[in-house]
């Protein structure tokens, strides 16, 4: 899940393209010739690409038909677009445009590009829009002020050493690291200097270590489909069931829905959470208009959106390790810029869980600090954590056909 380069770029109907801000990782372009092999196609330069993705979003020579861009087999309904330049077809680039400006990046696909896969199947174009979108939070309360926009634009370089390090997005949150980049210097002029030492540190020498393990689950509740989940990060296995097992069920009776949701911790989960809540989005509806509900723990939210409750369950689960929730949802008119989602419609929906248990791995893997031999001057600080976090963690209407293109993701 890494980016080979990203770009904020400046579309100017009377006076053309600009180039704001651009950022390479070499070391993940050397991956991605691996993985690509003959289907590779290089970055080209910023002027370079600035053409090209303008012509590709119609924003010059809009009024010239040109049959690989304006045919009516390229209908986008995705932000997803192939960029055609000198060395051939840029795949996968993510771009939109927001308030006169476009965010862009290009995700590093772990295979070959021809055929082309599935775009679900490409993690990193997930990891690229959460980047953007943090960009985009950190740049656009600037958008009026020139003058602060740039200086913005300026720390940005620094801030995405630590949200993107060699090109893997760790924390999306770009407004939240403003504060730290003061603790951040610049790229060193050194050329030989290492490509994984993506800046200097000042301070006591310090060794830290992290076992971070991700869950995947997918759950339907049917006798006919296998609930799949696994866990991955340092080690790859199998355990002998999910964290939190449950069951979602939605009827939609005229015009309203009503909802079910039940969860369970397993007995064996260390029940104290940095955060744990369920997530259950709307899509290709019209805003929320009525909601009664009942929760027997936690609280419930509605987002500013009006398309996605939020079930914030805290930090421990009762003493019973069950929760529940029951309401009724009623629907306004739907607009333009309400939220869509060509996979889930119709009852074809799901809840999502997001939850992180710190000091806790489902392997039981550790890491001995006392183990740890540092080869270097000085006595450094040897620190070591872990920590259990859930990713693309489902729990799919029972009451629907279960999707078929979810089930072939652990195959």
């Amino acid at each position: 899940m890494s980016l080979r380069a990203l770009w904020l770029l400046r579309h100017d109907p009377g006076a053309g393209g600009t180039v704001l801000f651009s950022r390479r990782y070499p070391t993940v372009e050397i991956r991605a010739e691996t993985f690509n092999g003959s289907t590779h196609v290089p970055v080209p330069s910023d002027g370079a690409f600035l053409k090209a993705l303008l012509f590709e979003l119609r924003l010059v020579d809009d009024h010239i038909f040109v049959e690989h861009r304006d045919t009516c087999t390229r209908i986008n309904h995705s932000s997803v677009y192939s960029v055609r330049t000198e060395g051939g077809d840029l795949w996968p680039v993510l771009a939109f445009q927001k308030s006169g400006l476009i965010y862009a990046c290009l995700p590093l696909v772990e295979e070959t590009l021809e055929p082309r896969p599935p775009l679900l199947t490409v993690t990193g174009l997930s990891q690229g829009l959460a980047l953007l979108l943090g960009i985009v939070d950190y740049i656009s309360p600037s958008r009026k002020n020139e003058a602060e926009m740039s200086a913005k634009i300026g720390q940005l370089r620094n801030l995405l050493i630590q949200a993107c390090p060699l090109g893997t997005p760790l924390n999306t949150n770009i407004r939240s690291l403003n504060s730290s980049f003061d603790d951040i210097q610049e790229m060193p002029t050194d050329e030989n200097q290492p490509a994984w030492r993506s800046n200097t540190y000042k301070g006591k020498p310090q060794v830290n270590v992290c076992i971070t393990e991700k869950v995947k689950c997918k759950q339907y509740d049917k006798r006919d489909v296998v609930d799949t989940w696994q866990v991955y990060g340092a080690v790859n296995c199998k355990v002998p069931v999910p964290p939190i097992l449950g069951c979602y069920q939605l009827i939609e009776e005229g015009s309203q829905l009503k909802i079910t949701v039940n969860l369970k911790l397993h007995e064996s989960i260390k029940n104290s959470f940095e955060y744990c809540e369920a997530r259950i989005p709307f899509f290709n509806r019209g805003p929320i208009s009525q909601l009664e509900y009942k929760v027997s723990y936690g609280q419930l939210d509605l987002s500013r959106e009006k398309s996605l409750l939020v079930w914030v369950i805290g930090q421990k689960f009762p003493k019973s390790l069950e929760v529940s929730l029951t309401g009724i949802v009623s629907f306004g008119t739907a607009g333009k810029e309400h939220p869509t989602d060509y996979v889930c419609t119709g009852n074809t929906a799901y809840v999502k869980l997001y939850f992180r248990i710190p000091d806790f791995t489902l392997t039981g893997c550790y890491v001995d600090q006392h183990s740890i031999q540092i080869f270097a001057p000085g006595k450094p600080k040897i620190t070591a954590s872990r920590e259990l976090i859930s990713s693309d963690y489902y729990i799919w209407n029972s009451k629907a056909p279960a999707p078929m293109v979810y089930k072939t993701l652990f195959e």
